[in-house]
């Protein structure tokens, strides 16, 4: 029995040839200007609650534009909600948490412009309340290492 092998080797042109048109392709590929990405925000800070028997006790109440995050904890015997809202009549800014068990804790995140907030905390009874002020934006972190 006889066999015939068949050899296709590509000739060095179509070698060439084929390389050439490969890196011509490679560098077609991407754009000459780098792409222009905007200012990050500001870094969060973190702005912490705490429910009392007969007071909300909030640190830090003034600080400047940009995302917080709150981090509440209710030191009561009953559950309560806390509600984050635009001071004032105007349409704006309202979350709230589920309720919040005793010895539990809770968060919200916001991106705060500047202007003054109310944090409220009740039980369906009674309120509480604590003012938060926010003056103009934080500088950005552009330059802030290992941020998100």
């Amino acid at each position: 029995m006889e066999t015939a092998t068949l050899a296709m080797a590509p000739t060095r042109p179509r070698l060439i040839a084929g390389v050439l048109a490969l890196g011509l392709f490679a560098a077609s590929c991407g754009s000459e200007e780098p792409e222009e990405r905007g200012d990050r925000p500001p870094t969060p800070i973190v702005v912490n609650a705490a429910i009392l028997d007969e007071q909300l006790a909030v640190s830090p109440t003034k600080f400047g534009a940009g995302p917080i995050r709150l981090v509440v904890t209710n030191q009561t015997r009953g559950s309560k909600e806390l509600r984050l809202e635009t001071a004032g009549q105007d349409a704006g800014l309202r979350q709230r948490t589920g309720p919040i068990n005793p010895s539990d804790t809770a968060s919200l995140q916001a991106d705060l412009p500047e202007g003054e907030y109310t944090v409220t905390v009740g039980d369906g009874q009674r309120a509480t309340s604590a003012t938060l002020a926010v003056g103009p934006e934080r500088p950005n972190s552009n330059n802030d290492l290992l941020q998100p």
